[in-house]
C-alpha cells in the first residue's frame, strides 16, 4: 500500500489471562468517530479479538482518552492508535500522515480530530517561512502528499517541479520547490477567494494574458501556483508570456485506462463483485474496490510488494491489516477493504464502509480514504473501466 500512494500486525501472545483481559479492554474502547460502531466479529486463532465494549457514557470516553500523544522510542502509529482504542487510519488522517510516514520521539500526534493545543513538536529542521513559501526543507516523517496539502498544491506539481521519479522518494534535509507563490493552504485560501474574479460555480479552463499580467498574478487570481501554470503549459522557469496568449490553468485530465483481464485477474474481479454484493455494497463501492485492486496489484493476489505490502489491495501486516497469511486470503482481504459491520479485522483497519460520507466523495477520494496512497490520482483513471466490469462480469 502506498499512498501517505503515513497500522500494526495481528497481535500474538502467550500472556496470563489477566494481562489478556487488560489488553482487550484497551482495544475495545469506542473509536473517536461516534457514528462508526465498534464491530464484534470472529477472528482467527492467535489474533486478538475485537470485543464489543460495555455501555459507557460519552463523558467517560472523553475523560479516559487523551487528545494528543508525544511519541516515545519504539512507538508506531498503529501501536499508539490501538493502545488508545482508535483506528490507525484515523490517527494518520488527523495528523496529515500517510502509511509511509515516519514518526519520531518527541513528535506530538493528534488523537482526535481538530486542533490540539499542545507544545509544538520538535523537528530536525525548521518549517519554511510562510512569507516566502517557495522551498520546503524535508524533515523526518514528511511525505510528498502531506507537503502538497500543506502548501495547497498537488503531488504531481511537486514531482514535476523537483524532477522526482515515479517513486517520489524524498529524504530529510532535501530542499523541495513548492511553487514560487505557494504558501501554506490556510493562508492562501482566503486571498484566492477575495481576489479571484472567476465565477464561483464554474472554474475557467484558460486565461487570456492581458497587458501587465504576470504568472504570479495569474496564479494568485485563480488560486493555483506558478509551477502548476508552467507545467500545464509546457513552460520553463525563464519563459516569457505576452498579451493575447492563452494559458491553460490546469493540465488536461489524464485519459481513462482500460484493460482486458486474463483468467486469474478475471477470477479476482468476479470475487470482488460477488463479495461486494453479498455485503450489500452499492455498485459504485464495488467499482471503487475493483479500481483499487487494479492500481495496487493489477488485480492479482501478489505475495510481494512495497515493504511488507501483500495481496490484492497491497495491505500491510505491519500496519494492522492482518497477518501475512490472512492478507493472502483473497476473500478476507476483500472483506477487510469493504469494512463495515462484517469486517473480520475489527477496528484495526478502516474499510470503505467505515468512511463517513464515502458515497458523497469523488471516486478517487473514496479509494484514497482507505488506501492513503502517495499517488491518489491513479484510482480515478480506472473509474470507467471498473464500472464496465461491474456491469458485465459474472
Amino acid at each position: 500500500m502506498h499512498n501517505l500512494s503515513t497500522r500494526t500486525g495481528a497481535i500474538r501472545f502467550g500472556a496470563p489471562a489477566a494481562v489478556i483481559g487488560a489488553l482487550a479492554a484497551v482495544l475495545t474502547a469506542a473509536p473517536a468517530d461516534a457514528a462508526e460502531p465498534v464491530r464484534s466479529t470472529p477472528v482467527p486463532a492467535g489474533v486478538l479479538p475485537s470485543v464489543s465494549p460495555r455501555p459507557v457514557t460519552a463523558a467517560v470516553h472523553a475523560a479516559a482518552r487523551p487528545t494528543s500523544y508525544v511519541v516515545r522510542p519504539g512507538d508506531t502509529v498503529s501501536s499508539i492508535a490501538i493502545r488508545n482504542g482508535l483506528r490507525p487510519a484515523d490517527v494518520l488522517a488527523w495528523n496529515g500522515l500517510g502509511w509511509r510516514s515516519v514518526i519520531y520521539p518527541g513528535q506530538t500526534l493528534r488523537l482526535a480530530p481538530g486542533t490540539v493545543h499542545a507544545a509544538p513538536s520538535p523537528k530536525p529542521a525548521a518549517a519554511p517561512a510562510a512569507a516566502t513559501g517557495a522551498v520546503h526543507t524535508v524533515v523526518r516523517g514528511d511525505t510528498v502528499y502531506a507537503i502538497a496539502r500543506k502548501y495547497g498544491t498537488t503531488v504531481a506539481n511537486i514531482i514535476a517541479a523537483n524532477g522526482l521519479g515515479r517513486s517520489a522518494a524524498i529524504f530529510p534535509g532535501q530542499k523541495l520547490k513548492v511553487g514560487a507563490s505557494a504558501t501554506p493552504a490556510a493562508t492562501t485560501a482566503p486571498a484566492a477567494a477575495s481576489t479571484s474574479t472567476a465565477p464561483a460555480s464554474v472554474a475557467p479552463a484558460a486565461h487570456t494574458v492581458a497587458r501587465g499580467d504576470t504568472l504570479f498574478g495569474i496564479a494568485k487570481k485563480y488560486g493555483t501556483t506558478v509551477s502548476a501554470l508552467l507545467q500545464a503549459n509546457g513552460l520553463g522557469t525563464g519563459s516569457i508570456i505576452y498579451p493575447g496568449q492563452t494559458l491553460r490553468l490546469a493540465p488536461p485530465a489524464p485519459a481513462q485506462r482500460f484493460a482486458s483481464l486474463d483468467t486469474a485477474q478475471r477470477a479476482n474481479a468476479v470475487r470482488i463483485i460477488r463479495i461486494g454484493r453479498q455485503l450489500g455494497v452499492p455498485d459504485r463501492g464495488i467499482a471503487i474496490a475493483l479500481a483499487t485492486a487494479m492500481v495496487e496489484s493489477t488485480m492479482r493476489n501478489l505475495d510481494h510488494g512495497d515493504r511488507d505490502s501483500l495481496g490484492l489491495f497491497q495491505q500491510r501486516p505491519s500496519q494492522g491489516w492482518g497477518t501475512p497469511e490472512q492478507i493472502m486470503n483473497a476473500d478476507r482481504s476483500i472483506r477487510v477493504f469493504y469494512g463495515g459491520a462484517g469486517d473480520p479485522n475489527g477496528i484495526a483497519s478502516k474499510g470503505l464502509l467505515d468512511i463517513s460520507g464515502w458515497q458523497g466523495k469523488s471516486f478517487t477520494a473514496a479509494a484514497q480514504s482507505v488506501q492513503v496512497s502517495a499517488y491518489p490520482d491513479r484510482y480515478g483513471l480506472w473509474e470507467q473501466q471498473a464500472h464496465k466490469w461491474v456491469a458485465t462480469l459474472r
